[in-house]
């Protein structure tokens, strides 16, 4: 059976607090690593999210 194209990756808070969201990934379109504008609420403010390793 072949394995699935998408995988999930952890955006993780550049604020510091810990906070993570999980999202998927097609590694083979999307090449770069993931960074978005979302709300961390443990900083109560919005902040970017750069993607890491989910362990």
């Amino acid at each position: 059976m072949a394995k699935p194209a998408t995988i999930q990756v952890k955006l993780e808070s550049t604020e510091g607090t810990g906070y993570f969201y999980v999202a998927k990934k097609n590694p083979r379109k999307t090449t770069e690593k993931l960074e978005f504008r979302k709300y961390d609420p443990k900083a109560r403010k919005h902040v970017v999210f750069k993607e890491t390793k989910l362990k």
